[in-house]
């Protein structure tokens, strides 16, 4: 009996390796990444400028702890800062620890301008912000705080994608409205720009922080460094993590200077925003803020939407929906069709991709695919449904 605790039910792979969009087991078989750790390793496997740049820094220090400055933080907040609404980052090691860091300051907020009593924040139904206390009562599905009671107060939730109940929701106490612009876990769903430009001016009327959770879906998922981009507008605090890192762990939660109220002895972290993770971290935004590369996603996510839209018309008994953007995609399994069993047979074909609600299929390749893994997907897909669709 394996001593970990088993908080897991991974499938009975084990990769000893990667290159670009693969990985490959001890006994050599070949499988293409559309899973990405989960939208993490978005620069593929073993990629040559993120290996250079943490071999680099291994060898000089890795720990110093924030008692000391990192230049490698400063380099890269100034970045991100650059590239965004934002005007301070906070770095932490995960997406969980951005959304606390996000509420803290929703309820820093209200108390440094006069009003304690604002501590409240309105969230959506059929989220995910994490696996921490306070995120899985801000997520609110039953399935993950079962077990786990009393919920931790200070969150209400309301239909996503519904402008009149996120208003309505709005009471004396509200702090903040925290919102995935693209819902990942839940199954892929984008409530889209307009709905993104409402929760903008519901917080401005109502004097409370617009929150965005683009742990999942930012730093280029979506063809864009974050997600809000392409509603134009900007939000007060947005949590990111996944992809930051390229496979590092890494987070951060940005602000404008509205929000931009932690200040010593607010908040930390001992590991968060360390040499080795700055290091990763600057390499990856090296890539993906080069000239042409996001919208290089941008048009490949097409591509994907696209071939994933021929498989529902194809095949529309085993699939009944395409949803997401860029290259965050998401296929809608038919009633009796169940996703995760999809999901083993796609794994036997060669094609690794990640459950998610609703019966969806996510796809999350590395952001540096190209249309022949787009292709040898597709095969593999279509492989399998056709099975499905004789049955």
């Amino acid at each position: 009996m394996s001593a970990l605790m088993p908080t897991y039910a991974p499938s009975d792979l084990a990769f000893e390796r990667g290159l670009g969009a693969y990985v490959f087991t001890a006994e050599g078989k070949r499988y293409l990444d559309f899973c990405a750790g989960i939208a993490v390793s978005i620069l593929g496997h073993s990629h040559p400028h993120l290996v250079a740049a943490l071999k680099d820094q291994a060898e000089k220090i890795w720990h110093t702890s924030n008692l000391y400055r990192i230049p490698g933080q400063e380099k890269m907040a100034e970045r991100l800062v650059a590239g965004s609404f934002a005007d301070k980052v906070f770095f932490s090691n995960s997406g969980a620890e951005a959304i606390e860091a996000a509420i803290k300051v929703a309820r820093k907020y209200h108390h440094d301008n006069g009003n304690p009593e604002k501590y409240r924040v309105v969230c959506c139904t059929n989220a995910f912000h994490g696996r921490t206390l306070a995120t899985i009562a801000a997520g609110g599905q039953e399935k993950h705080i079962e077990g786990f009671g009393p919920v931790t107060d200070g969150f209400d939730h309301v239909a996503y994608g519904n402008l009149n109940e996120m208003r309505a929701a709005i009471g004396p106490e509200t702090a903040a409205i925290l919102v995935e612009p693209v819902q990942g876990e839940g199954g892929i769903y984008g409530a889209g720009p307009e709905y993104l430009k409402g929760l903008r001016a519901i917080a401005d009327e109502f004097g409370i922080l617009l929150m965005f959770d683009e742990v999942q879906c930012g730093m280029g998922r979506t063809g864009k460094l974050f997600a809000y981009e392409w509603a134009d507008i900007k939000p007060d605090v947005v949590a990111t993590a996944k992809g930051i890192g390229g496979g590092f762990p890494l987070g951060a939660c940005l602000t404008n200077e509205k929000a931009a109220v932690l200040k010593v002895g607010n908040h930390g972290t001992t590991y968060g925003g360390n040499p080795l993770a700055m290091a990763v971290g600057n390499a990856v935004l090296d890539v993906i803020l080069a000239d042409g590369f996001l919208d290089g996603v941008a048009k490949i996510g097409d591509a994907l939407g696209d071939a994933l839209e021929g498989l529902v018309k194809k095949y529309p008994d085993v699939f009944s929906e395409v949803r997401g953007q860029g290259l965050m995609r998401g296929i809608k399994c038919k009633d009796g069709i169940d996703n995760r069993a999809f999901k083993t047979k796609l794994e036997e074909g060669g094609l690794l991709v990640a459950p998610a609600g609703d019966n969806v299929i996510r796809f999350l390749p590395p952001l540096i695919i190209e249309q022949s893994h787009i292709d040898e997907a597709m095969a593999i897909i279509e492989k399998a449904a056709g099975e499905e669709a004789s049955k």
